[in-house]
């Protein structure tokens, strides 16, 4: 049955739904009476956009709506709009009946005072310049101004919060950590007057302070790992969230971070950093999807863009002048393509795969590729001196080289009328005949030739495995090591439509045979003959001899005849029990003559050396001798180890690189793609007037430029428009967020709208003012983070009194703190510190907690698998889980974490049910219950009850009440027998998670403590900010 207190609660609450502000009347205002009725009622139709108008009636221009009569100052009575808004006639009736708007009684008086006092127009209050309210010396201008508001609306403020209180809210709001018990019983102890002071610049001190603050920022930004579009595949891209983490950090001034995420890669000498900033153009929604029109989504690229840039900084809907011109703020369909024109500079595919991005060396991999490059440059000085004892060796080389050229001259080269791989690798023909492969290598495969350019007679086949850079080892093979294993050649014919048959081969020799290793027998060319298809231990292999070309030759037992139009089949099985030993280029040919089909003489050299050999010795050029033996020194067995060595140590470099993080940036092209207006946004339609980067007309904002003042503007120039002092908007809209970050609501409620559609301030001379001190203080964010959290104002108590629930129910004049269950990371990066499982790492590649089975059974092109993090990285903090953008994690979609596919300046915040279960039954959360439980038995070893008091300290940073602990107690002895009847059940809980945690003798109390354990995780209070 309902409790009396839950009636009372729910009396409160619809009384405080329904109860406004009791404040004296004041003058009507246009911009905070006016403006918003007409925005919400009167601009769709009669507003800016032309092509929208209805009767030729603009009414957010005054003149024109006097011209109309609309409002005819002093007289409210004979204003056609007061007549429309009050007349019994439906045709007549403004708003129109089918446009479903009403207005209130009292909101059609206010337009009757209005123009009773004369109908005066004011410049919307976002795109006035912010004036700075005077504050008394020595005062804390958020106290000073929220006080006089207060007092306006005869309000009192809140008693300050208790210590505890306080020290939970500076944690979680500073740093999105929950404290020590430590921590708040030393804070709790500070007995000196800048106690608070100095916690404030603890924290802000921080190097999970940046985390805190990177948040926000990636949300709005609409940072991911992956495109989002199509197969939203992932990209290379978490070195720009570190950038963000360490510029709050380092408290980089907030222009400076404007200018290099806008144009980092147009600075003079532009530096890593600043280039890796840039990669904020690069995060919009893209697609690998081969059948995309690319001037389809070079549009989309566009208005991505368009709207990142009004809400990231100017908090104004951009986006809604893509098709007309905007319907509520003076936003044109010029002003939105001339701002995607700042953007047609960078280089991108604008379909397919992305690029891999730029390496991003830390300070240690730098000094590591030196050190490698050293070592590169003394054995290739090594390999590059003289070598005269080679000389006699030389000259048999040429002779044998010669024989060579001669001998391939009876060989030709089949092209290939087709390629197939029996496990779809990729395989592409080259020019001169042979196939490359490329892609992903399977363990095994089939690769299927068809041939129609045959010699007439046919006595052999020649199988080349040729080498090649993409290789591994160049190889020719795709194996690690550069090998392969062809373990068995097939031959048919087919004349015409006729059935297929199979040719018999008689010899196989090779140029070189791997040898056998202890018992095994010979890697022998004429095991690919043998017939036996299924010994997957027997192929011909080339190793040590790998990155050079090697031939197997293959003897017809009789002689072949092919006719015109006549079909030639090889099938090359690579079926060896080494995974991924298969040919990566190769090449067929045939040849007529019976001698050549019996000797496999070495690869003959490539096509320029064998042009020089062709020319005798006294007539060669010594560019052309120095180039022979360059080639010979790269075959001799006399400087094998020092190739080795060489090659051994460019392989460290390159395998080394490949591990050096990549991030996608801004690259600038001087070839720029044209940007036109669409009518009605259709990109097919390119009759538009063609536009060139030019700053938006409706905000008057000065511009300096350094370079010639005809010079085409570029990014650098919008950056400098951003933040220049006269943009009323950047540095209200920064403040207005921070503001909500430490009290759940920004003083203009619509974080990601100050225009028509938005709320105008509670308090605009506090955003004023907050808006010139951040500007004035050189764009310093911990100064104005240190200025909110020092004021007595969030130091307030969040409990509210009877009256504010009644009259403030939301906290919009800030007589008290608010309170607010935190964000989806932070829920889970309280658990793992509780659990004492967090891992404090701070920056490096995403990582992916636990997830469900089967949860990407649908994320294909390609179909993916979830592999889970090991060790320490599956405890990493919620900012580095891993952004899928159209299958973000279960867990954090649950804490209403935004997918990113737009920008999101502010979360949802909803109470449901799928939390609890989430913080019940999520790995991560049964995982950080049984360690915490680990510590509750291991680090307390006091009694059941003693340890209840222990486990809500970690918790809560408080002490149980007495029917929390009878109820704690009750569980834990309820679940102890439970476990102790059930050693499975218990076994079955305490295995989950992959954390390894000291040995317990009693696995049952274990488990019972994992019980009470999940509980307390579960709490509201556990995942609230007071």
């Amino acid at each position: 049955m309902p409790t009396p207190r839950l009636f009372l609660g729910l009396a409160i609450g619809l009384l405080a739904a329904s109860t406004a502000l009791a404040a004296p009347a004041k003058k009507v205002d246009y911009n905070r009476d006016i403006r918003p009725l007409l925005s919400d009622n009167c601009f769709f139709c009669h507003g800016p956009d032309e092509k929208q108008r209805k009767a030729k009636l603009r009414l957010d221009v005054r003149e024109d709506a006097i011209a109309a009569k609309a409002f005819i100052p002093g007289k409210p009575d004979a204003s056609e709009l007061v007549k429309r808004l009050f007349t019994k006639d439906a045709d007549d009736l403004m708003p129109p009946p089918d446009s479903h708007k009403k207005l209130t009684a009292a909101q059609k008086d206010l337009f009757k005072r209005w123009i009773a006092d004369g109908a005066e127009y004011q410049t919307h209050w976002a795109y006035v310049a912010p004036k700075r309210p005077a504050v008394p010396a020595g005062r804390n201008g958020v106290d000073h101004l929220v006080q006089a508001r207060l007092k306006e609306v005869r309000l009192k403020p809140s008693p300050e919060a208790d210590r505890r209180t306080l020290a939970r809210r500076l944690y979680f709001d500073l740093l999105g950590l929950p404290p020590k018990p430590e921590e708040v019983d030393a804070f709790s102890n500070d007995k000196s007057p800048n106690a608070y002071a100095k916690l404030v610049e603890r924290l802000l001190a921080s190097p999970h302070y940046g985390e805190r603050m990177a948040i926000g920022w990636l949300d709005v930004v609409r940072y991911a790992d992956t495109i989002g579009y199509h197969s939203d595949t992932p990209r290379n891209v978490f070195p720009y969230r570190d950038y963000v983490i360490k510029s709050f950090n380092e408290n980089k001034r907030f222009d400076q971070f404007t200018r290099e995420q806008l144009a980092g890669d147009l600075f003079p000498n532009a530096s890593q950093e600043t280039r890796v900033a840039s990669a904020f153009n690069r995060l919009i929604l893209s697609t690998e999807e081969g059948g995309a029109q690319p001037k389809d989504y070079e549009q989309r690229y566009l208005t991505d863009r368009v709207r990142a840039v009004g809400t990231v900084w100017l908090a104004q809907t951009t986006g809604c002048a893509q098709c007309h011109d905007h319907k509520f703020d003076p936003v044109t369909m010029r002003d939105f393509y001339s701002l995607g024109a700042f953007f047609a500079d960078i280089k991108e595919p604008i379909v397919g795969r992305r690029e891999e991005g730029m390496p991003v060396p830390s300070a240690q991999d730098t000094a590591e590729v030196a050190r490698l490059d050293g070592e590169i440059t003394k054995f290739q000085s090594d390999f590059d001196a003289p070598h005269p004892e080679l000389a006699a060796k030389f000259n048999a080389w040429q002779d044998a080289a010669f024989t060579a050229v001669q001998h391939d001259a009876k060989w030709k080269p089949l092209k290939p009328a087709k390629v197939a791989s029996a496990q779809k690798s990729k395989l592409a023909v080259q020019a001169d005949g042979s196939v490359l492969a490329s892609g992903k290598t399977p363990d095994k495969d089939t690769y299927t030739v068809t041939v129609t350019n045959a010699l007439k007679a046919i006595t052999g086949l020649r199988v080349e495995a040729l080498p090649d850079d993409s290789l591994p080892a160049k190889g020719p093979g795709r194996g690690a090591n550069g090998n392969f294993v062809l373990t068995e050649v097939a031959v048919k014919v087919q004349a015409g439509k006729a059935k297929a048959e199979p040719v018999k081969l008689a010899a196989a020799r090779a140029t070189i045979e791997q040898a056998a290793a202890g018992s095994q027998k010979a890697w022998a060319a004429v095991s690919t003959i043998d017939g036996d298809a299924k010994d997957a231990t027997l192929g011909w292999a080339v190793l040590p001899e790998v990155g050079q070309a090697q031939h197997l030759v293959l003897e017809l037992a009789a002689p072949l005849s092919v006719e015109a139009g006549d079909t030639l089949t090889i099938e090359l099985r690579q079926n060896s029990t080494k995974k991924e030993h298969l040919l990566g280029k190769f090449r067929l040919a045939t040849t007529s003559e019976a001698e050549a089909a019996r000797v496999a003489h070495p690869a003959p050299p490539p096509a320029d050396i064998a042009a020089i050999l062709k020319v005798t010795t006294d007539k060669r050029a010594a560019a052309q001798k120095d180039k022979l033996f360059a080639h010979f020194k790269g075959l001799a067995p006399e400087l094998a180890k020092l190739r080795q060595q060489l090659a051994d140590a460019k392989k460290a470099k390159t395998d080394y690189e490949a591990k050096i993080p990549k991030c996608i940036v801004s690259v600038s092209s001087e070839t720029k793609r044209t940007v036109r207006i669409l009518p009605r946004g259709n990109w097919m339609d390119e009759s538009g007037t063609v536009m060139q980067p030019a700053l938006p007309a409706f905000l008057p904002v000065s511009l300096k430029k350094d370079a010639k003042a005809d010079a085409p503007l570029t990014r650098a120039d919008l950056a400098e428009w951003i933040v220049a002092k006269d943009n009323p908007l950047t540095a209200r809209v920064f403040v207005n967020r921070l503001w909500k970050q430490f009290f759940g609501t920004g003083l203009s409620k619509v974080l990601d709208d100050m225009g028509a559609q938005g709320e105008p301030p509670v308090n605009p001379a506090l955003l004023d003012w907050l808006a010139s001190e951040f500007r004035d203080s050189g764009w310093d964010v911990k100064h104005m983070v240190r200025t909110i959290v020092n004021s007595s104002t969030y130091r307030q108590t969040s409990v509210a009194t009877k009256e504010l629930q009644a009259r403030d129910p939301y906290n919009r004049e800030h007589a008290r703190q608010s309170r607010w269950r935190i964000e989806a990371e932070m829920v889970r990066d309280n658990a793992l510190t509780v659990a004492g499982l967090l891992n404090p790492k701070i920056g490096g590649p995403s990582v992916k907690p636990y997830q469900p089975d089967g949860y990407w059974e649908n994320l294909n092109f390609p179909v993916r698998s979830y592999d889970a993090s090991k060790g320490d990285d599956q405890f990493r903090r919620g900012l580095y889980t891993w952004w899928q953008r159209s299958f973000l994690h279960p867990s954090m979609l649950a804490f209403d974490a935004p997918s990113r596919e737009e920008c999101a300046a502010e979360r949802t915040r909803s109470n449901i049910p799928q939390q609890a279960l989430v913080l019940l039954n999520d790995p991560t959360y049964v995982e950080s219950a049984r360690a915490f439980a680990a510590r509750i038995m291991k680090d307390n070893p006091g009694d059941a009850t003693q340890r209840i008091k222990w486990a809500w300290r970690q918790a809560l940073s408080r002490a149980p009440r007495a029917d929390e602990l009878a109820t704690a107690r009750a569980l834990f002895d309820k679940h102890l027998a439970q476990y102790k009847a059930d050693a499975k059940a218990a076994e079955s809980l305490l295995k989950v998670g992959l954390a390894t945690l000291p040995p317990v003798a009693d696995q049952a109390e274990l488990a019972a403590w994992t019980s009470v354990a999940r509980v307390i995780l579960n709490l509201h209070e556990t995942i609230t900010r007071s």
